[in-house]
């Protein structure tokens, strides 16, 4: 999407279109991230923690002064800020600035959710631990369909509220929303670190989710977000109990987003990457990262949720991530694969990896086109989330809930179906 801000600064202005974009469902204002951001010089990781915090803090304290709406309300955008504040600080896991935005965001995100009737904060037992989130109850009687919901790299829990939870929520479905290990809650609280094999983690969400009334196990469908585009269809591949599967985006290899950056095969940087010693390497992925924002922030970033130390042993482990084993043909099914067509971090790959990810399905299978010409091509579209939540809803009320229930809204729709014309050309 068109930078109009941050011009040489990809990543400070995505995650103000990222936060821009969550205006949608009331999760920002646009003037408030406006004049926040324009008070960052591009680059400076403190510059942006102490502008995003001191607007947070500011509206914090009016929301905690004002009448119960107004304080709902800007409670949840002061929550936001919070958590942009401590985005790019992963560098230094002991920087105690991260722990503090963090916890004043989910603490905000808590208090405005108290005056919602039916979202309750969860917590679900995971091996010696568990797993935190929300659960939003649909209303009226009867079982209805459920939608679990994790983010991915770096998204929160919380932010799910405004990529789809509420959407889904007032569409009939009750919502779970979770972080798992290497999210947001996990790593902050518990060290907890990622894991590729991410079925070992929505098999127990899907046993708490299946003991609260009202949910119908049958119609029990998976989403997840950014990198959740490769974990939840990883889950989806070894977990028999779900309806359905989307990704947003779709992802088949999650290194090839950094290998993209270095001046070798993504073959020989991921076999390099494994080496005890590669200095070789080592000096690529500086000069990498001294080129790119993304990849400074990225490598950073990784290092922190994988608990890994050095830049080549997170490009190692991240190399764990993706479907060339050939598992993505074990999901029996339907899968929604979304797609960005001007996508931040996989644009540069020579083959989209949704397309990949879709290419190697062999379930019922819809790839999903978001475009520049809707303002929905960036990353997970955080430009177009009304639009996003419309569609992937829409697919999943054809492909949950019984057809009879539903008109024929396919013809509206921007996307392929196996099957049907124009799905050859993926």
């Amino acid at each position: 999407m068109k930078q109009l801000m941050f011009h040489d600064d990809p990543a400070f202005w995505f995650e103000t279109l990222r936060n821009l974009g969550l205006a949608a469902y009331g999760g920002s204002d646009v003037g408030e991230v406006v004049a926040t951001a324009s008070r960052v010089t591009p680059g400076d990781y403190d510059g942006w923690h102490d502008a995003w915090l001191s607007t947070a803090g500011r509206l914090e304290t009016e929301a905690r002064g004002s009448h119960p709406i107004s304080a709902r309300d800007g409670l949840l955008r002061a929550s936001s800020y919070y958590r942009a504040a401590e985005f790019f600080l992963h560098g230094n896991p002991d920087d105690p600035r991260i722990d503090h935005a963090y916890e004043r965001s989910v603490a905000c995100f808590h208090d405005a959710v108290a005056h919602f009737t039916d979202i309750t904060p969860v917590e679900i037992p995971y091996q010696d631990s568990v797993l935190r989130g929300y659960f939003y109850r649909a209303a009226g009687e009867g079982p209805k369909p459920a939608l679990v919901m994790h983010n991915g790299f770096d998204g929160a829990a919380e932010e799910l509220h405004f990529f789809g939870a509420l959407g889904g929520q007032e569409r009939g479905y009750h919502v779970l929303t979770f972080d798992g290990p290497g999210q947001p809650s996990a790593i902050h609280r518990d060290g907890t670190t990622f894991r590729p094999d991410w079925e070992n983690v929505v098999g127990p969400v899907l046993d708490f989710l299946t003991k609260e009334p009202g949910v119908d196990p049958a119609r029990i469908a998976l989403l997840g977000v950014s990198l959740g585009g490769y974990l939840a269809p990883r889950a989806a591949a070894y977990e028999p109990r779900l309806a359905a599967v989307v990704a947003v985006d779709g992802v088949f290899d999650a290194v090839s987003a950094l290998t993209a950056h270095l001046p070798l095969s993504h073959e020989e940087a991921v076999r390099r990457a494994a080496a005890e010693h590669d200095e070789e390497l080592d000096r690529m992925i500086a000069a990498a990262r001294a080129e790119s924002p993304i990849m400074r922030w990225a490598f950073d970033h990784g290092r922190y949720v994988t608990g890994t130390s050095t830049d080549r042993e997170f490009l190692a482990e991240y190399a764990r991530y993706n479907f060339r084993d050939g598992s993505a043909a074990n999901i029996t099914c339907p899968v929604l694969v979304c797609e960005a067509t001007n996508d931040l971090y996989y644009s540069a790959t020579e083959e989209s990896d949704p397309r990949k990810l879709y290419r190697h399905l062999t379930a019922p299978k819809t790839l999903l086109s978001f475009t520049e010409e809707e303002g929905a091509d960036a990353h997970c579209h955080p430009g177009a989330l009304r639009l996003s939540v419309a569609r992937i809803f829409d697919w999943l009320d054809d492909t949950v809930r019984p057809v009879s229930r539903h008109a024929d809204r396919s013809a509206a729709r921007p996307c392929m179906r196996e099957g049907q014309p124009g799905a050859s050309h993926c």
